[in-house]
């Protein structure tokens, strides 16, 4: 059976690129997101995938690029979905939250097709999402450095939480963030229509990074491997899973550094960071208030008192 998204249409053992139009822009000329169809040989799941609902998180955007490229239609069973870039206002500017509307649009599902700008794109990739059994929201750390995990957010009481995480675990960033996330995520609203959804957050920190775009790809390939896409193998291995956080801030104005490395292990007493004035002279040190791992920091060195400074991840097991 043909299968169409957009302009994009693709019978069975073929594979098509094109636009799903989602509005106008603001000289009334209109706009669509970029999509592609590839419609497996033989019938099957389906599987969704989008990237940059934040328009500067480009590492999902550098997945997509490597991944396509390698499927072949004739080798796949089932369909695959893809919105290349969700956010495409914010994506155009270089930008995290859409400008049109000062919305970030991972907090807009299930979206409204006569709401905002933001609201309509929710809305006209949300009827996409929901085609799936399976979806995967490619993120990125934004303006902060983070390891690479992957993000279950529907809620431990979820009817399909242990669906998620075992999605999260088949895709395999080593790390995963197992924690009930806010309203209007994506990954929050398409459990609720029974899909299992994650929502890979791979790296961090403005720009376009190897690593995590090569840990990306190959998550991907481990989920069309393990639920049946392709024929291949994968190898489900523990995770460390992570359900709360410590946070730290700033206890004055001045310049950070740190003294562990993002996902090293911490005990309580260890030096975090260090704060000096611009000139080098030491004002204080932060150490753990708590055994734990090194989650995640902010970008920049220079802050003011009370900003935030980096997250120990303390309520963490091997899953």
């Amino acid at each position: 059976m043909t299968t169409t998204l957009g302009t994009a249409s693709a019978a069975p053992g073929e594979m098509d690129t094109g636009r799903l139009e989602v509005g106008e822009t603001r000289d009334g000329s209109s706009f669509g997101l970029p999509v592609a169809v590839i419609n497996g040989a033989r019938a099957g799941k389906t599987l969704y995938l989008q990237a940059a609902s934040d328009g500067d998180e480009l590492n999902g955007v550098g997945v997509l690029q490597r991944v396509v490229p390698q499927l072949d239609p004739a080798e796949i069973t089932g369909t695959i979905l893809i919105v290349g870039i969700v956010n495409y206002h914010a994506f155009q500017v270089a930008e995290h939250r859409n400008p049109i509307d000062d919305t970030k649009m991972n907090r807009a599902y299930p979206g409204n097709e006569a709401g905002t700008s933001s609201e309509r794109i929710a809305a006209a990739t949300f009827e996409v999402a929901t085609q799936a059994d399976l979806i995967l929201d490619l993120h990125q750390g934004s303006t902060s450095r983070m390891i690479d995990e992957v993000r279950v957010r529907c809620g431990k009481r979820h009817r399909l939480h242990d669906d998620c995480l075992k999605l999260a675990k088949v895709f395999g960033c080593g790390y995963i963030l197992d924690q009930k996330g806010p309203d209007g995520q994506l990954a929050r609203a398409a459990p609720d229509e029974g899909i299992p959804t994650v929502d890979p957050e791979l790296g961090g920190a403005v720009g376009w990074d190897e690593e995590s775009i090569r840990k990306g790809v190959e998550g991907v390939f481990n989920v069309l491997n393990y639920y049946g896409f392709l024929e291949g193998e994968t190898t489900v291995e523990t995770q460390t899973r992570a359900n709360g956080f410590e946070q730290y801030g700033a206890p004055g104005g001045g310049l950070i550094s740190f003294e562990r490395d993002l996902g090293e292990r911490v005990r309580r007493g260890d030096l975090l960071f260090e704060l000096t004035t611009p000139f080098g002279e030491r004002k204080a040190e932060v150490t753990a208030d708590s055994d734990g791992i090194l989650w995640r920091t902010r970008r920049l060195p220079q802050v003011a008192s009370g900003e935030y400074v980096c997250s120990v991840a303390t309520d963490i097991d091997d899953y």
